[in-house]
């Protein structure tokens, strides 16, 4: 009689949840790491995080002040207003903690350091994005969030159950947009080593773009922001929906949804832009 008790053997062609899981396991131990380097002068790094969080807090009052000036931009009052800066800067500054440090592939490439993170056996991508993790870069989320909070508890917002449940939704799908143009942007220094400035102009300068609502920069700037850098999708969209309002320059109604599957997209696109220029990387020789 056959034993019945005999385990199923497992199908080496389907990835285990360990394999799936590892790139995060990976990111963990190797931002971990940084962390405690950065904890060994504690006071620097709240120093540090103090700053950067009065940076962010100096920025919002440039905004209210503004808002509160006109009385109302586009239509936008003054806690409208600063929920779209709120959006935007969350979106950004998370975006910034966990993949920021691409942005500083040039650097590698031209030292050589790019070399040794091929030869581990991490994804490249993962090591570059945790190089350097720092705690100070909080300072920019937890006040974003926080006036994230004040905005939405001021604005005047007719909440739903759709309306609680896909705003962190559009947020999430915030980052991951920020986060995919920032990997596409940092992949212009395989082919163009001095190219960091260059890509910063999308990045930090689509973050200033989209601190205010798009219809003050009229219609061709707001299409070009949707449809090829899609940057509306951050915070403006995000904040039609939550305020159930029209788009003034007239876009479909239906972008306002679109935010996740955009980020998506633009993950894929970011995962293929990375490929494609580490294909074509070739090593300094230093």
């Amino acid at each position: 009689m056959a034993d019945t008790n005999v385990p199923a053997r497992s199908d080496p062609e389907r990835p285990r949840v360990g394999d799936l899981l590892r790139p995060f396991r990976d990111y963990r131990l190797l931002a971990w790491t940084w962390v405690r380097s950065a904890a060994q002068y504690p006071l620097s790094m709240i120093l540090m995080s103090l700053a950067v969080a009065v940076s962010v807090l100096t920025q919002a009052g440039a905004v209210i002040i503004l808002f509160g000036h006109a009385g109302s931009l586009s239509g936008f009052t003054v806690y409208e207003g600063l929920m779209v800066f709120a959006l935007a800067a969350s979106a950004f500054g998370i975006a910034d903690l966990f993949i920021g440090s691409v942005e500083r592939l040039g650097r590698h490439i031209r030292t050589g350091s790019l070399d040794a993170m091929l030869i581990r056996p991490v994804s490249p991508l993962i090591q570059l994005a945790a190089d350097e993790f720092s705690p100070r870069r909080l300072g920019k989320v937890v006040p974003a969030l926080a006036l994230l909070g004040v905005s939405l508890a001021g604005a005047d917002i007719e909440w739903t159950v759709a309306k609680a449940l896909l705003l962190p939704t559009m947020l999430l799908s915030g980052v991951l947009i920020c986060g995919a143009i920032w990997v596409i942007t940092a992949c212009l220094q395989f082919f163009v080593a001095d190219a960091r400035e260059a890509a910063n102009t999308l990045t930090y300068g689509g973050q200033a773009l989209s601190e205010y609502p798009l219809a003050i920069y009229g219609a061709e700037i707001v299409r070009s922001v949707t449809y090829v850098v899609p940057i509306a999708f951050i915070s403006w969209q995000p904040a039609l929906f939550v305020l159930d309002r029209s788009d003034p320059l007239g876009m479909p109604e239906g972008l306002r949804y679109a935010g996740p599957f955009v980020a998506v997209l633009l993950c894929v696109c970011a995962a293929l832009v990375w490929r494609f220029g580490l294909r074509h990387y070739r090593s300094t020789g230093s």
